[in-house]
């Protein structure tokens, strides 16, 4: 995948983003907005001060305001991007609809409750506008080559594994991420990403999910107003899909001492597929030399021997975030979108719901100790 710039002529005028928060994603978001052609940060809604200064170095130029129905206000927006804590995304999107109903690219996950249902529903039924939800690993170069591929390497994939050991969630303001009711929960808040990398990877749906998972490690001495945190730090996950294809994930997040911080395989009659992505180029140790270059290999059945390709990614992208460039990719799409270049989102409403549906089902399996019907969520 190319990382240029998305043109736009220059007498244009700029496509103007209303930003969200301003935390540590919404700082990735603004750098990668800066690298497409033709953008502009029109303003920013982040009530926290510490936010706020570290956004103004990177979008001096943006109005920030202190509410978002200013920010709604604000005259010259074409698009939002809304980069919140979770539990303030679907109300946040429903003020949005009530306001000034623009384009929206909305962080993961898209609520954090099963109560929230119908209110989304409610929201999806009437909003006239185009909504993005942010799934960033789908445009992880690795990720992307595996997807591109996997048909082809497996025959049809039967068997669909994904492993992330990776560190300890990191602080954020107030940290909201430390409590199932404001995050969703570890397999909400976290996994989404790969219950819905498994529903675009298998093309069909999930019927089952079996969990196991604890809170073993982290966070354990940690005290806060709101009490002790509550969520999850390990676990497995299996689902059944209507395909007759099962899939697993792995999680860790005791794990940063590994080399590769996603590994996703896939099988099939014909193959087997993996592809290796390490995780943000910040947090390798210096000692150790270079990053790991994430990896894709495919491994025919006949003739036997595994085929091993680098999928580099480029510097000023690794820069930009701590998602191998997804976020930039991302963000090419969605402006396109707004710009009419192309006639719907990559990650639908729908698409979001089932993804934190299944996230919601793994916490239930690991609550009840139980098989969790998709039924029972739907």
């Amino acid at each position: 995948m190319d990382h240029q710039t998305t043109k736009h002529p220059a007498a244009a005028r700029p496509t103007t983003y209303g930003i969200i928060g301003c935390g540590m994603m919404g700082q990735e978001h603004l750098n990668n907005i800066a690298l497409l052609g033709g953008t502009r940060i029109g303003a920013i809604y982040e009530p926290n001060s510490t936010m706020r200064a570290q956004a103004q170095q990177l979008a001096s130029e943006a109005e920030f305001t202190d509410t978002l129905d200013a920010l709604l206000h604000h005259p010259d927006l074409d698009c939002l991007l809304i980069a919140s804590p979770n539990f303030r995304h679907l109300e946040q999107l429903e003020q949005i609809a009530q306001t000034r109903p623009l384009p929206v690219l909305v962080e993961k996950p898209l609520f954090t409750s099963i109560d929230d249902r119908e209110r989304l529903r409610a929201f999806e039924a009437q909003y006239p506008a185009p909504v993005w939800v942010a799934m960033e690993y789908r445009y992880m170069p690795p990720i992307a080559a595996f997807l591109e591929h996997v048909q082809a390497a497996t025959g049809g994939i039967k068997m669909l594994s994904i492993r992330e050991h990776r560190f300890p969630f990191l602080e954020k303001v107030a940290d909201w991420n430390r409590f199932n009711a404001k995050s969703g929960g570890t397999f909400v808040e976290k996994c989404c990403h790969f219950f819905d990398l498994m529903r675009l990877a298998l093309g069909s749906e999930p019927l089952r999910v079996m969990a196991s998972g604890a809170q073993d490690t982290n966070h354990l001495d940690e005290t806060y107003g709101d009490g002790l945190p509550d969520i999850l730090d390990n676990g497995y996950v299996i689902v059944d899909f209507s395909c007759g294809a099962r899939a697993m994930l792995e999680l860790c997040m005791f794990a940063e001492g590994a080399e590769y911080q996603e590994e996703v395989s896939a099988v099939g009659p014909s193959g087997k597929i993996e592809a290796f992505v390490p995780g943000p180029g910040r947090f390798w140790p210096e000692h150790l030399g270079a990053a790991p270059v994430p990896k894709l290999i495919t491994s025919p059945r006949a003739p036997k021997g595994p085929v091993v390709m680098d999928v580099p990614v480029d510097a000023t992208l690794l820069d930009a975030g701590d998602h191998n460039g997804s976020t930039f990719y991302q963000h090419r799409g969605f402006l396109e979108l707004v710009r009419g270049e192309r006639d719907k989102p990559d990650v639908s409403l729908r698409d979001g719901r089932m993804a934190v549906l299944m996230g919601l089902a793994a916490q239930l399996s690991i609550a009840e100790h139980r098989v969790v019907h998709m039924s029972e969520v739907l």
